[in-house]
């Protein structure tokens, strides 16, 4: 009787280890007053904790346990001093690594909406009911002009992006009569720059869609840029010019990536010096955007990203998905703000906005990530804020952004943000496809252009828009999955020749770029290409080169190659 009871209860017990989930960071947010910058208390949520208290690790280091308050699976701890680094922080539970994230110490952080605090407005959009953010002249003390405007309204400064000047205030306001009353008088202080409204609307995993999607072939698509291609140059050329490659950092605002993905589950704990590292937090959906985005920069085995395919050549590059908090395109400046402190050189991204009302090139109206007029107008002034201080404090920094999937114009703010700000630190991508042609993959009727993808002189290069991994249950398209090729390549080109700026960096990737082929019986008018079009100083002077005019196609390893060319010339 006793052998059947201790075998009964190793049954038990064996059956409840292997039940429990596996641990994993779900969430890690700044909480209790985001505007302390002596001590920030974090909160932290998990999943798979066990009856043990876990040990938290920042940096390498232990967390004292007797800092580390336990609730349930919450955890909430506190870090002192202003001037600490930042790093990824894991959780380790009975000999098990969680997923890393990455921990911010620098002071931009927003507060999310909750489900009670958003209303309908009459464009018929979820939109923040008491939650506005200032955009102060940059003349005045940013906080102190926030709180002297807080306190005459009876409202209270939660949140900030403390290097562009934005304080984030809750209002006392219960509808939205009272709210637009309330941020009228607001905007008409003379310190006030702008207010921004914040609006929050589903964001699709796949934007742009067409009716080839079951067919796609992810290889044959990448082929199109030369993907392989670009990591055997990468893998043979650098190991054979013994060319000192440099690590480098980069962000990705999305939400999170799930860790349970074949792409992902080798990320576990601290990561090995010169590796590619993902720190994210962890989501449920294996298909989720942040997935799919972080999967084609830096998926493992089968899944296999661009930078985790560089292999032993790679100096190491670090991926840091990070979205701040779920408070919309404010949340997105905030986390690209504390990333590029952080030290990050190249920020992906994948999203984009249009205004209501925006019409396609067809004429018809977009219906794609759109936002009023009110919102528009306060975003279009805090990106303007963004690339102003990125051009100042942070030249060296390029961002790259998806174009859009509305079949709309990525050049005008009238249609799209953030890609219609002209400014050398941001390259926008458009979307290609292939073509049913049997060419070669030189030839520009190859590809085609992807008839959702916004167009215009704005888009700097084009890049294969779909992809299908193993697991997905199908193809997923838009210029989101464009991005993170160009992003990529970007990457590496700067880890051969970290001295590039980004003006150099795009004159190099639409000088080495293919052409894309034009499906159409007359000359294109009003800026109708996917790109702007090559022109003679982008083929060396060439008038009569064939690829004049022609929209520019991402070549990865033409790229990596002029990166090299170019360390040479300095040397």
């Amino acid at each position: 009787m006793k052998r059947y009871s201790i075998l009964l209860f190793c049954l038990l017990t064996h059956a409840a280890f292997a039940a429990q989930d596996p641990l994993r960071i779900k969430s890690l947010q700044r909480c209790a007053d985001l505007l302390s910058e002596d001590r920030q208390q974090w909160c932290l949520h998990a999943q798979g904790l066990g009856a043990q208290p876990p040990t938290v690790w920042l940096a390498g280091q232990r967390l004292p346990q007797a800092d580390v308050q336990r609730q349930g699976d919450n955890l909430t701890f506190t870090l002192t001093g202003a001037h600490q680094p930042s790093a990824p922080l894991w959780l380790e539970s009975a000999g098990d690594k969680s997923n890393p994230v990455w921990l911010s110490r620098q002071r931009s952080h927003v507060v999310a909406a909750t489900a009670d605090e958003v209303a309908k407005n009459m464009d018929g959009l979820t939109t923040y009911l008491d939650l506005v953010s200032l955009l102060i002249e940059e003349q005045h003390p940013g906080l102190q002009e926030a709180q002297r405007i807080a306190d005459k309204y009876g409202a209270k400064v939660v949140g900030a992006i403390a290097p562009l000047n934005v304080y984030q205030l809750r209002l006392p306001v219960h509808d939205l009569i009272q709210r637009d009353a309330m941020i009228l008088r607001m905007g008409s202080e003379a310190s006030v720059d702008a207010l921004i409204i914040e609006e929050s609307a589903p964001e699709r995993g796949e934007e742009g869609t067409g009716p080839s999607r079951q067919a796609i072939n992810q290889a044959d698509e990448w082929a199109a840029n030369r993907f392989m291609d670009a990591l055997y140059f990468y893998q043979r050329r650098i190991q054979a010019s013994a060319i000192p490659v440099k690590p480098v950092r980069i962000g990705v605002i999305e939400r999170e990536v799930d860790f349970d993905a074949p792409a992902f589950t080798g990320y576990r704990g601290p990561c090995p010096q010169g590796q590619t590292c993902v720190y994210a937090r962890d989501g449920d959906k294996v298909e989720s955007h942040g997935s799919h985005v972080a999967g084609i920069l830096a998926g493992q085995g089968a899944e296999g990203g661009f930078l985790t395919g560089l292999g032993k050549a790679s100096p190491g590059f670090e991926v840091i998905v990070e979205r701040n908090s779920d408070a919309g395109i404010t949340a997105n400046i905030a986390a690209s703000v504390n990333l590029v402190e952080d030290g990050v050189r190249v920020l992906n991204w994948s999203w984009g906005i249009h205004r209501v009302g925006a019409k396609s090139v067809q004429g018809d109206e977009v219906d794609s990530l759109v936002r009023s007029g009110l919102a528009m107008s306060g975003y279009e002034e805090l990106l303007e804020e963004f690339f102003l201080w990125l051009r100042k404090a942070h030249p060296e920094v390029i961002v790259v952004n998806s174009a859009g999937n509305g079949a709309s114009w990525s050049g005008t703010d009238e249609y799209r943000l953030p890609s219609s700000f002209v400014t050398d630190q941001l390259l926008v991508v458009g979307g290609h496809q292939r073509s049913d042609k049997g060419v070669p993959v030189t030839d520009p009727q190859h590809v085609r252009k992807r008839q959702s993808s916004n167009i215009d002189m704005r888009v700097d290069v084009s890049a294969a828009a779909c992809i299908r991994s193993a697991q997905a249950s199908e193809a997923h398209c838009g210029t989101s999955y464009a991005t993170p090729l160009v992003t990529a390549t970007v990457a590496a080109m700067l880890s051969i020749n970290p001295s590039l700026t980004p003006e150099q960096v795009r004159m190099l990737l639409r000088r080495s770029a293919l052409t894309l082929g034009l499906e159409q019986d007359f000359e294109a008018m009003d800026a109708e290409d996917l790109t702007a079009p090559i022109l003679p100083s982008e083929r060396n002077g060439q008038l009569n080169h064939p690829d004049l005019g022609r929209s520019a196609r991402l070549d990865m390893q033409r790229a990596l190659d002029l990166a090299v060319q170019s360390l040479q010339r300095v040397r």
